[in-house]
């Protein structure tokens, strides 16, 4: 295939500028999935199944780069040393821990959110999703590879990412969370003033976030890998939906 339509690296680490679209593919399945199982089962039951849609959509390919980051970098071993953690395909102490404690977080967040409101909680699966990726994107353009480049399984990340690519990237955020935020004004007749509070602190915070495991990455690793990554995705990914939780509870509505 590629002979025939031509192919050249750089145009698949131009593909990173799409992170958010596939974001939002993977939130809307999970949130189907969570409108479709709510209809026959309790929130409880609705939300785990959704998990698991998600899970078998990406492979749990982010949560075990979020394992391998925290088995990696949770001691006090040296760069070398934690590359080669990562490399490691067994799950330690400090992995297990993070897998455990993000997915039981998620389903905690998942049902406290689909009790309230099923719309919030599908809409909130979607967001979480793209403003995770688009974190992804940035720290991509803003760290070099931080592991082995020529070895590297995400090798075409390696390569230097345009800021064109990063602008279209968070550019797309912006756009699906617009129509997403119109839908439930709309749509649904949810307060505007409510949704601009969510989707203000949500990214505020996760811009923060972004800022941190930045720094973290290029302290212990020199920059990024394939597995700080998808530990930056879902680690934004919860903190996006913590932060849609608290202001919820905080405005009365939960």
């Amino acid at each position: 295939m590629s002979a025939w339509i031509g192919f050249e690296p750089a145009w698949l680490a131009e593909c990173v500028r799409h992170f958010p679209l596939v974001g939002m593919a993977v939130g809307a399945w999970a949130a189907l999935v969570l409108a479709a199982a709510s209809q026959a089962w309790p929130p409880v039951v609705a939300v785990i199944l959704s998990l698991i849609a998600s899970l078998w959509l990406t492979g749990a390919f982010h949560e075990d780069g979020l394992a391998d980051t925290f088995d990696a970098l949770g001691g006090t071993v040296s760069r070398a040393k934690a590359l080669e953690i990562m490399k490691d395909s067994r799950i330690g102490t400090y992995g297990s821990a993070a897998l455990m404690l993000a997915l039981a977080l998620k389903a905690s967040l998942m049902h406290t959110l689909a009790v309230q409101s099923l719309s919030l909680a599908c809409a909130a699966l979607v967001f979480g999703h793209v403003v995770s990726r688009g974190v992804c994107v940035s720290l991509i353009a803003l760290l070099p590879y931080g592991g082995d480049a020529d070895h590297a399984k995400a090798k075409p990340l390696a390569m230097q990412l345009s800021s064109t690519s990063l602008l279209a990237a968070w550019a797309q955020v912006l756009l699906i969370t617009g129509l997403g935020s119109a839908w439930m004004v709309l749509g649904l007749g949810w307060q505007p003033w409510l949704l601009v509070q969510l989707v203000a602190l949500s990214l505020g915070a996760s811009a923060l976030a972004m800022v941190m495991l930045r720094r973290w990455y290029h302290a212990r690793l020199g920059g990024f890998t394939g597995d700080a990554l998808g530990a930056a995705q879902q680690l934004s990914e919860l903190l996006v939906w913590l932060v849609v939780g608290a202001t919820i509870h905080r405005s009365g509505l939960a």
